[in-house]
């Protein structure tokens, strides 16, 4: 009969620190492991692991495997806009990837219903997520951060027809699906303060919003509906992102400003709010983001904004409790 210490030399290298050494009892082995934040698949890999381990020892007829797991709160951050066509899901995406290569165990969802581009932007596009039970399975990117999008549940280019009590619903199964050890999900809402927003809102409160504007009045105007959305609802504001901010032509250097200058920063400002920083209207974020290659994602010059911004969200969070 094995004893202790050959009892956790066996499991170890499977269940880390999940599981105490099993107790035997007549060439039984019981084992208590922990599944807190695994999602269904891994679970049931690390058990089927340990019992094949343990059933190998001599002396060992049989294994019993215990599981629990303790509620791990999952927070929100919400990434708005005002209006369309400023750049939102870029910044979203690149949010994530920044987070998650900055050590946070960060998902993405596509909450923008009716026009969903995460997938492209992720490289996630003809993927479909599996599902077990109702709940589905948010699909794995090369970039670390698991993604779900209405654009993975329905062929590309087809409209997304509708009313609002569906794409709260929908917004629903992507918010609660397997999230698995996912501990932040930034979510990429529509523009506007719409049906999509007020259901997350009811249902699935965010612990923080960002919104994203360009420099330009028109904007501003808008993206400052947002922030009274959010305000009103009583969701901390982690702060506006500036994007398209300012224009270094390639071939003499020159940096203008065809939307402006400055008009997020002023703004937060005027609204007592922290401006997370400025994102510039390059091509190579567009280039890389069309090839569904987050900026990022890489070392180049092009991630340097994004990991900026994800640092002061990284300190936004930590002072908000975690």
């Amino acid at each position: 009969m094995p004893d202790q210490d050959q009892l956790r030399a066996a499991i170890a290298p499977i269940v880390g620190s999940r599981a105490a050494a099993p107790r035997v009892t007549d060439g039984r082995a019981s084992l208590i492991l922990d599944v807190t934040g695994l999602d269904p698949a891994a679970r049931d890999a690390m058990a089927d692991a340990a019992r094949a381990a343990l059933i190998a020892l001599p002396g060992i007829s049989d294994v019993r495997i215990a599981m629990t797991a303790s509620r791990r709160e999952r927070r929100i951050l919400a990434v708005g806009s005002g209006k369309g066509g400023v750049g939102k899901s870029t910044v979203a995406a690149n949010l994530a990837v920044a987070l998650a290569r900055a050590g946070h165990k960060t998902g993405l969802v596509d909450a923008d219903i009716y026009g969903p581009s995460v997938p492209r932007l992720m490289g996630a596009e003809g993927i479909r997520p599996e599902a077990e039970g109702n709940k589905m399975i948010p699909v794995p990117t090369r970039f670390g951060v698991p993604v779900l999008s209405m654009g993975q549940l329905v062929e590309p280019g087809r409209a997304i027809a509708w009313r609002g009590p569906m794409a709260g619903n929908a917004l629903g199964q992507l918010l609660d699906a397997h999230w698995g050890e996912t501990e932040l999900l930034i979510v990429d809402l529509p523009p506007g303060t719409g049906d999509v927003q007020l259901s997350m809102l009811s249902k699935h409160k965010p612990a923080g919003a960002i919104i994203v504007s360009t420099p330009q009045d028109l904007a501003l105007i808008d993206a400052a509906r947002a922030v009274d959305l959010f305000a009103q609802a009583g969701v901390p504001m982690v702060g506006l992102i500036e994007n398209m901010a300012g224009y270094a032509c390639p071939h003499c250097g020159q940096v203008s400003d065809p939307f402006g200058a400055g008009g997020a920063q002023a703004a937060a400002a005027a609204m007592n709010l922290p401006f997370l920083g400025r994102v510039p209207l390059e091509i190579a974020i567009r280039q890389a983001s069309d090839a569904g290659e987050p900026p990022a994602a890489t070392d180049s010059f092009v991630a340097d904004p994004f990991r900026t911004i994800a640092a002061k969200v990284a300190a936004w969070l930590d002072q908000a409790g975690g």
